[in-house]
């Protein structure tokens, strides 16, 4: 079993993001949760995990012991707990989010001397095994798609071992990108929203309405083979600009790429009428056009959505929108179940709905 240590402050839509690295995912408290698994087969911590590629997970740690959000209860439950290492160690506490009165000195000191009562030499520099304790306490989220996030009161204390952290190698943020224009999505939400469609090695992302490329971009960062049209021309040079800087290879790429570059590809072209073969990607992600905003080339917008949801569902088995209002009834007119449903606030005037998708 595992402990995942959540980032940002929206843990239901963080646990449905680590769900697809990770078994069991279920949420204990603020800013934590539980796995069965993690990873994708192999040993947790490889380079290949995909517990590094999560956007809103910090780390995934190998389970020791759950109790209250207390130092004592803590200390006593490491005291009986079984632990099958040799090392040196370092003790890594943390208050999430300033929900508890821990203090994390405190809480450090004395299950640093628990482990030295236990044998264990300390090593702050350079530990062979770093113990984390993360204390959280307070409301769970309250989401009907993912377990545990039920609004229950918690009170965790979850002590493990570090397995993997997050790379969180995500792109520059828009703004310092060779194109940009104002609106794109920030690159952490990018790299959830294709994670969430399927994105991985061996895998092929496509965005059918692909802008400044952000959703491309991170598909292609995390090992993804992506497609990507959009009805503007200066889109499809911006994106490929884009990823020709950040991922390498694809159309148009540098020859001198490593030959690992995931291959992309961008032309301009219809969300609505796309020339591909059906089943010919692995999953769809795209940030559908704002009412107040985009140039939606022949389509009013409601004609857009429901073609592009239409086109999505014959090429591949899953997808993820992102709008800035509810489409659940024409994804699910298009062939669509909606497994799940967030509403992301971004700033006063924009809430995006995310909608996670799989053909029925």
């Amino acid at each position: 079993m595992y402990w995942l240590e959540l980032a940002g402050e929206e843990d239901a839509f963080a646990a449905r993001e680590a769900a697809v690295a990770a078994t069991g995912v279920e949420l204990l408290a603020p800013g934590v949760a539980g796995a069965g698994s993690v990873g994708g087969g192999g040993d947790a911590g490889d380079a290949s995990d995909p517990v590094r590629r999560l956007a809103y997970t910090r780390a995934a740690h190998e389970a020791i012991a759950r109790t209250d959000a207390e130092i004592d209860a803590a200390a006593a439950a490491l005291d009986a707990a079984p632990l099958d290492r040799s090392g040196t160690i370092a003790v890594r506490a943390r208050n999430v989010r300033n929900t508890t009165g821990v203090s994390t000195g405190a809480a450090e000191r004395e299950l640093g001397g628990v482990l030295v009562d236990r044998g264990f030499d300390v090593d702050l520099d350079d530990p062979d095994h770093v113990l984390r304790a993360l204390f959280a306490a307070g409301e769970r989220d309250d989401h009907e798609a993912v377990p545990g996030a039920d609004g229950g009161e918690a009170s965790v204390c979850a002590l493990g071992w570090v397995a993997v952290e997050a790379a969180r190698d995500f792109a520059p943020k828009p703004t310092d990108r060779p194109f940009f224009q104002p609106g794109s999505m920030a690159p952490a939400d990018a790299r959830a929203y294709v994670n969430l469609a399927g994105a991985a090695p061996g895998r092929t992302l496509l965005d059918p309405m692909c802008g400044t490329g952000g959703l491309p971009l991170e598909a292609g960062l995390v090992g993804s083979d992506a497609v990507a049209c959009d009805a503007q021309a200066k889109m499809v040079r911006g994106t490929r600009e884009n990823l020709r800087e950040y991922v390498g290879g694809g159309d148009g790429g540098d020859a001198d790429s490593p030959d690992f570059a995931p291959d992309w590809h961008v032309a301009r072209g219809d969300a609505t009428d796309l020339p591909l073969r059906d089943d010919a990607v692995d999953g769809v992600a795209f940030d559908a056009p704002y009412g107040r905003q985009s140039k939606i080339a022949r389509h009013e917008l409601a004609d857009l959505v429901s073609g592009a949801l239409a086109e999505g569902a014959r090429v591949a088995p899953r997808a993820v929108m992102v709008a800035d209002r509810d489409w659940r009834g024409e994804a699910r007119g298009a062939g669509w179940t909606v497994d799940a449903a967030f509403e992301r606030r971004v700033h006063r005037s924009l809430t995006r709905h995310v909608l996670v998708l799989d053909r029925e």
